[in-house]
């Protein structure tokens, strides 16, 4: 028998296992580039020697800061590869927030693209990086990797990579071993750094290309191509699409930015198969075809599943999403702490609109009370779960992950429900409920009716402070183009719509809603605001 302690684990061996089976597959597509998985994997190796020549060793922590080029699944598996600890930086940091994070994780080495005049990455990484002594080295992702670095005191990625072998022996990685860092969003407090261990990580991409397999499986290989527009420093773009579809040969198209227009072009130039957006995706995607009727029959030939994570979609945008484009949505849940998938609504199941399917394999969850009681179906609760996909831990912070991991199961900070057949319905963050007057409101259910409204586009309700109430309800909206509707109507309307105590009575319309680098509605930038 072979002792536990023996077995290995590396992260890096899902992108390894094509380049051995059909290394000139193709891997990676971004606009002129094309790169198959024997070129990925000797670029990675290549990097893992580079690290090794910097002194990098196991267990060290390297930043990663890099939008959807080839360069990020690159240094990815090349970091892995080395035995270190990737993490993955937000692109759209400031220097102050950079050097917050590199401090924070003790990264010894920082990759970072050059950016663009308007976002000079490079700069402000050096700057970052005199604040961050632990944090030695610089490497500079540039568009000619032979020139010289644009910045002081650094290195580009082609000085790294010159001369060293594309063969290496990737390290032997325990399943416990830590893989990947990913930094939440520090909605409360300071960002803290989920540990995600190989374990983690490669069962959670493995499941995920169980749930995506009836779909893929019967397309010929060359017809396995999944458009990234998830940024891969978050954790869906890494797992969903990066892992899981490298580990199982798929073609990936990167675009280092979303912009409705060239997911279009993309998915009709590419041919793609499988696309996975937050819901403010799929939405812009609605809005920017109907407004400039774009023909998208070649696109409904090829798509043949669409995903949707990172918030509840409202079940009208997923209507009318599936109806134009032909093709199932089936939506997911997850955290940055759950590697991230933990449920999903699948494939040899019917979905049901409104909820994030049922828990994948090995994952068990729940809703309980404030007493960390199990509710009964049908009830709201507090989120919790156990499972293979569950973080070891927030790094230095013991007290935080004691508090997520109370009673052995990680706490989420979402409320739910779970109906009687087991699929879960997240209806709002637990922070987010409105209390109103003493009465729970819950902005999810009102967001899904108010977007019922026909001369409704987008909405987004918070809670605004309220001397007599506490809190009362106020609605973000954005009109449909073209449509004449006024704040009295609106309100006139929730009051058919919903019982006293819930519908808004404050409306303010906006021409867009405010939206992080990965699509999410921002409402803390809503709050705070008065009525």
């Amino acid at each position: 028998m072979i002792p536990h302690d023996a077995t290995t684990l590396n992260l890096a061996s899902l992108v390894e296992r094509y380049a051995r089976l059909r290394p000139d597959r193709l891997a990676i597509v971004c606009g002129p580039v094309r790169l198959t998985y024997g070129q990925l994997d000797a670029a990675a190796n290549q990097i893992a020697h580079g690290l090794v020549s910097l002194g990098v060793g196991p267990g060290d922590h390297v930043a990663l800061s890099c939008p959807n080029l080839p360069y990020f699944p690159m240094v990815y598996y090349g970091v892995l590869k080395a035995g270190a600890v990737v993490v993955p930086l937000n692109v759209l940091l400031k220097p102050r927030e950079i050097a917050y994070h590199l401090c924070d994780s003790d990264a010894r080495v920082l990759f970072v693209f050059e950016g663009t005049p308007e976002l000079p990455m490079a700069q402000m990484a050096r700057a970052a990086c005199d604040e961050a002594p632990e944090c030695r080295h610089l490497v500079v992702m540039t568009m000619n990797p032979a020139g010289p670095s644009p910045v002081d005191r650094s290195m580009t990625l082609g000085q790294l990579m010159h001369g060293k072998p594309s063969v290496y022996a990737t390290h032997a990685a325990k399943p416990d071993d830590t893989a990947v860092m990913l930094y939440t969003s520090g909605t409360t407090g300071q960002p803290k750094g989920a540990e995600l261990t190989h374990f983690n990580m490669v069962l959670n991409a493995i499941v995920t290309r169980d749930l995506l397999m009836p779909i893929m499986d019967n397309r010929i290989e060359a017809e396995r191509i999944g458009l990234v527009t998830l940024p891969l420093f978050h954790s869906t773009g890494q797992t969903v699409q990066m892992n899981a579809g490298l580990y199982d040969g798929w073609t990936l198209v990167l675009l280092p930015r979303f912009d409705p227009a060239a997911v279009i072009e993309a998915m009709k130039r590419e041919r793609v198969a499988f696309w996975i957006g937050v819901p403010t995706m799929h939405w812009a995607l609605l809005q920017y075809v109907t407004a400039n009727k774009v023909d998208i029959s070649s696109i409904r030939e090829h798509l043949r599943l669409c995903s949707s994570g990172g918030a509840p979609m409202p079940v009208e945008v997923m209507r009318q999403f599936e109806a134009t484009f032909g093709v199932r949505v089936l939506e997911g849940y997850g955290l940055s702490e759950t590697a991230p998938v933990a449920c999903f609504n699948q494939l040899h199941r019917p979905s049901k609109p409104g909820t994030v399917g049922q828990p994948i394999f090995t994952v068990e969850v729940q809703c309980v009370d404030d007493q960390d009681r199990p509710v009964p179906p049908g009830q709201h609760g507090e989120v919790v779960m156990r499972g293979h996909n569950i973080m070891k831990g927030y790094y230095k912070r013991p007290e935080a992950t004691a508090e997520a991991m109370c009673n052995g199961w990680f706490h989420t900070g979402d409320i739910g429900v779970i109906d009687a057949d087991g699929y879960v319905a997240i209806v709002d963050r637990k922070k987010d409920m409105i209390l109103r007057g003493g009465m729970n409101v819950y902005p999810r259910e009102l967001e899904e009716v108010l977007m019922m409204h026909p001369a409704v586009s987008l909405v987004a309700v918070i809670g605004v402070p309220d001397e007599r109430l506490g809190e009362e309800v106020k609605a973000f909206i954005v009109r449909k183009p073209g449509a004449q509707v006024t704040e009295d109507e609106i309100i006139a309307w929730g009051k058919e719509q919903f019982a006293a105590y819930k519908y808004p009575r404050y409306v303010e319309f906006r021409d867009s809603l405010p939206v992080s680098p990965t699509g999410k509605l921002l409402k803390r930038e809503l709050k705070g605001q008065k009525a």
